[in-house]
């Protein structure tokens, strides 16, 4: 079986990416466009040019175009209408074929809720599908994905059964299960659960939920971690696993800024969680949730053994090591 390695890339990331980068990967998401209107705005995104020599690197590469992203409004009022949504549609390809793009990935925080500060309406949950099915239709077998919230939120606010036949695949968001709105230290992208959490939070559970809502094991893609979130002031007991915090789970340093003088000046420890299958920082008061090497070489059997469509991660520019692409390319290579 070919998987899916898929690298979400942020603007300022594009000029990151090597040769052998490239050479690793399936897709490459442009993160992000956004709905401006009825009509889709690109004009965060600066390096476009870069997209060509990307391709002369890697013939096969898929580059999708990611519209939406934490914050980013303007889906509720767009798909709340036909017109509406015929016009955003019409924008995407319009975008798809001016930079000879492979696709669209909608990435919409989240339909039916307004935690990001959003527009929301219970009515999403229908037009997600809807404005869904207007791209697909547009876009004429070109890729069409979606990033869905890890919980049981985003079930609810959608229509997984028609979603999951509409799309090509669905990349399940697996990290940030623990988060800004946290005050217990633990692992935000965690394989399974630590030993005493019922909670949920974790990567094979999330799976095991969206499996039964109706999403195809081959259109499952998991999420991966590049970056770290870090709580403070937390209780001195167990390094720090499942303590209350003063802090919520703030973002904390990329992959490659967990240097070994970052954890000697911190005076970090590192800990692993056989449970949760998990690594994680401690100093006695400060608690850091990241993926290791070894965390994502087990994830990526994990995609293996469960039959799942492949592996993306957020955010390419976390990891000026290029380490961790390295584990994703060597542990999903067909066998």
């Amino acid at each position: 079986m070919d998987y899916n390695i898929i690298a979400y890339a942020a603007n300022e990331s594009l000029p990151l990416f090597t040769r052998e980068d490239l050479s690793a990967l399936t897709h490459v998401n442009l993160a992000f466009g956004l709905v401006k209107g009825n009509r889709l705005d690109m004009s965060q995104l600066t390096h476009m040019d870069l997209l060509d020599g990307f391709r002369q690197w890697n013939p096969r590469i898929k580059i999708v175009l990611s519209v939406g992203g934490w914050g980013a409004g303007g889906f509720s009022e767009m798909a709340m209408t036909a017109e509406g949504r015929r016009a955003f549609s019409a924008s995407c390809r319009e975008a798809v074929d001016r930079f000879g793009l492979d696709g669209i990935d909608i990435d919409w925080e989240y339909p039916c809720s307004s935690q990001a500060d959003i527009a929301s309406n219970p009515r999403d949950r229908e037009n997600f599908t809807l404005l869904l099915q207007a791209l697909r239709e547009r876009l004429e077998g070109r890729v069409l994905s979606i990033a869905a919230g890890a919980g049981e939120y985003f079930i609810e606010g959608t229509q997984m059964p028609e979603v999951a036949r509409v799309v090509d695949y669905v990349q399940l968001m697996t990290y940030d299960l623990r988060n800004g709105f946290t005050r217990q230290a633990g692992h935000h992208a965690a394989l399974r659960a630590s030993r005493g959490d019922a909670s949920g939070a974790n990567t094979a559970d999330m799976v095991e939920l969206f499996l039964k809502a109706g999403v195809p094991r081959e259109k499952l893609v998991v999420g991966a971690a590049f970056y770290s979130r870090r709580w403070t002031g937390v209780r001195d007991e167990n390094h720090g696993l499942l303590q209350p915090a003063e802090s919520v789970g703030e973002g904390g340093p990329c992959f490659s800024d967990l240097t070994e003088d970052f954890l000697r000046q911190g005076g970090y420890a590192k800990y692993w969680d056989e449970d949760a299958q998990a690594a994680y920082l401690w100093n006695g008061s400060s608690f850091i949730s990241y993926e290791s090497p070894e965390a994502l070489a087990l994830k990526c059997r994990y995609v293996r053994e469960q039959g799942l469509r492949g592996i993306m991660y957020w955010e390419h520019g976390c990891d000026k090591t290029h380490q961790l692409l390295q584990v994703l390319r060597r542990e999903m290579e067909s066998r």
